[in-house]
């Protein structure tokens, strides 16, 4: 199976993980561009970071959280996805709440949390999904955008029986001058599969743990079962 990857890693390592049942390309459909924002206090805000690049750029402009962010009634540190907690751990933070989308993140918080006062450090593509639902509970909410997403619209060439999507924003790209249509299509989370919905009626497998290992188990055992389907053909 020739798979095309919409976001570059190291190939060795999806070589390893997937074997040698596959041949995998990589390319990039989005550009990211940290954006500047002037650092200001934290006190009494609790943070949520929904992506990876949101928890780099943070950083980069200089923002410093109490280092006991997670040890007080305020201050918790929100994250949506396992990359986005394993980012923040690289910078010595823990998270008080791990989901694997905005709408299971506003649920907990509306649930839980209705009396903190939330700073959403994203993109400024993110989905509205948050700030849809929490001020309508009367919950303090303010989304600060720190990179912005461009996307590429890249022209593709090449024949590949499968491509793996990781944003709504990398689907909308590669959609603009791709048909998917002959693709077998992967998607790393419910939010991106909702966007490829929109270009195709084809079938989607989609990691509900939203991260890149179970996808690429998802990859794999897919690619067993029609290895024994030809199998059973020629029986």
């Amino acid at each position: 199976m020739k798979i095309l990857f919409t976001k570059k890693f190291d190939k060795l390592m999806i070589s390893k993980k997937l074997g040698g049942h596959f041949s995998c390309d990589f390319v990039e459909v989005i550009k990211i561009n940290p954006l500047q924002v002037e650092p200001f206090d934290l006190k009494d805000k609790s943070l949520i970071f929904s992506s990876v690049n949101a928890v780099e750029s943070f950083f980069n402009n200089g923002f410093k959280p109490n280092e006991k962010f997670v040890e007080r009634n305020f201050n918790k540190i929100y994250a949506v996805g396992l990359m986005t907690k394993k980012e923040l751990r690289k910078h010595g933070f823990g998270t008080f709440k791990v989901t694997r989308h905005a709408k299971e993140l506003s649920e907990f918080i509306i649930d839980n949390s209705a009396k903190e006062k939330f700073l959403h450090f994203c993109g400024n593509l993110a989905l509205n999904v948050l700030n849809n639902t929490l001020p309508l509970q009367n919950i303090s909410y303010t989304k600060i955008p720190v990179y912005e997403t461009k996307l590429l619209y890249p022209e593709i060439s090449g024949d590949y029986d499968a491509v793996c999507f990781f944003s709504p924003s990398g689907v909308r790209s590669f959609a603009r001058h791709n048909s998917l249509d002959h693709l077998q299509i992967f998607s790393i989370g419910e939010t991106t599969e909702k966007e490829v919905k929109k270009f195709t009626k084809n079938p989607i497998i989609t990691s509900k743990e939203s991260n890149l290992e179970d996808l690429l188990n998802l990859i794999s055992s897919q690619c067993i079962a029609k290895v024994h389907e030809e199998q059973n053909k020629k029986l």
